[in-house]
């Protein structure tokens, strides 16, 4: 079962996909700052990490940074997520290390089959149902 460590500072939004990814036989750990997810990186080894960018503290370009420089933990594929329409957003991910970017509001089966392409597994998104925490 991938691990795969949630980093989101937003309460409802880490819940709601915490649900769809267990749902989708993941086995998931949280952080809610950049801080606690190099902590959580470090201790844990997660098979991905689905970093949001716009953290309080840490930023997630910067943990993602400190990831990618660290030898324990860079070569965990980090997937940024990123608010749509923000200019630059994207390029500053790819930039800090990110090895993808999805954008929010997050499309479920379009993140999932992002995340099996990162790790190597076979894409089974055209099973998912419709987007939604549903």
């Amino acid at each position: 079962m991938p691990r795969v460590l949630i980093v989101e500072d937003n309460d409802s939004e880490r819940d709601a996909l915490s649900r769809r990814l267990v749902r989708q036989g993941f086995e998931i750990s949280v952080a809610s700052d950049g801080a606690g997810a190099i902590e959580r990186a470090r201790m844990e080894s997660p098979d991905i990490i689905l970093m949001d960018c716009s953290l309080p503290d840490i930023d997630g370009w910067e943990a993602a940074r400190r990831l990618k420089a660290d030898p324990g933990t860079q070569s965990i594929p980090i997937i940024a997520l990123t608010s749509q329409g923000v200019p630059d957003e994207s390029e500053r991910a790819l930039d800090a290390g990110c090895n993808d970017v999805d954008t929010k509001p997050l499309d479920i089966p379009r993140l999932i089959g992002k995340i099996h392409r990162a790790l190597g597994l076979p894409d089974r998104t055209r099973s998912l149902p419709p987007r939604g925490d549903g």
